[in-house]
């Protein structure tokens, strides 16, 4: 008895704030992995805008879909969060170097981060050594939109290794 009043009861309004931001995060990660893939696949880096654009296309669906596929909450959130930490520390790892020259003088700036650059340091001198050596002494400043974004999409792929699991596991017989 008790179970069919809860199920028969409306929903709160956190569960319908909840239901709202999961589908505004939906829609606009679907709408935003689309445009990122149409504008960004013809640029030296297309294999990796592309990822991108699906995994955040394909994470939006997920989310604006939950009556097709029903996700295991606390594994969807472990994953998600392992992915996120692991993803982003591991995004560390890479390293793009770019020396410019700007008239007399060399800027040397060092990126971390991927497949977002949130990490950065840099330095301004007469010739590349030197540029290169005070941007090592420099300390690193962090982009915290990228991070954050960065972030997300390593969430959303764990959310999409979750899905692919779900979605195995329902096909065996």
């Amino acid at each position: 008895m008790a179970n069919e009043a809860a199920i028969d009861a409306k929903p709160g309004p956190w569960m319908a704030a909840g239901g709202l931001a999961r589908w505004l995060l939906g829609a606009f990660s679907l709408v935003g992995g689309l445009t990122w893939a149409l504008f960004t696949v013809h640029g030296p880096t297309a294999a990796v805008d592309l990822t991108v654009g699906v995994v955040l296309a394909a994470a939006g669906l997920v989310l604006l879909m939950p009556h097709r596929i029903r996700l295991p909450r606390r594994l969807t959130a472990l994953a998600m969060s392992g992915f996120a930490v692991a993803g982003t520390a591991a995004g560390l790892v890479a390293l793009t170097v770019r020396t410019v020259r700007t008239g007399s003088a060399y800027v040397y700036v060092e990126d971390r981060g991927w497949p977002f650059a949130w990490a950065q340091r840099g330095g301004i001198a007469d010739d590349p050594a030197t540029g290169q050596r005070l941007a090592r002494a420099a300390s690193w400043a962090v982009d915290a939109v990228s991070l954050a974004t960065d972030a997300l999409l390593w969430a959303y792929a764990g959310m999409l290794v979750v899905v692919i699991t779900v979605l195995v596991r329902r096909r065996r017989p």
